[in-house]
């Protein structure tokens, strides 16, 4: 979901960027890139973080380019959820306006 300036004021309550993303739902790859996610970060040590690649790698394989967004989304539930952080920089950022390479990690 891309960060828009009209939600600056009810970010909480934002869960669709559109009709179509809320008819899509999650998907059993949505799910698939959350449970790789959580996967991968529970074999590292603790204070490592991962880049979203090597999730979208482990589930789709050679073929993972397209599902680079879809798992930094997948990123964004599990900060929502209280399971995982997004950083850049080493620094946890707020995941509604990460721009650019972002890494994730466990609290």
């Amino acid at each position: 979901m891309q960060w828009r300036k009209k939600w600056e004021r009810s970010w909480d309550e934002v869960r669709h960027c559109s009709a179509a993303c809320r008819k899509r739902g999650i998907t059993k790859v949505d799910t698939e890139l959350e449970l790789a996610i959580l996967r991968l970060l529970s074999t590292q040590s603790r204070g490592s973080t991962i880049c979203p690649s090597e999730a979208a790698k482990d589930v789709a394989g050679a073929d993972w380019r397209p599902l680079l967004e879809q798992t930094r989304c997948a990123a964004r539930r599990l900060t929502s959820e209280g399971r995982a952080v997004i950083s850049q920089g080493g620094r946890v950022v707020d995941p509604s306006t990460a721009k650019g390479p972002i890494r994730i990690g466990l609290l």
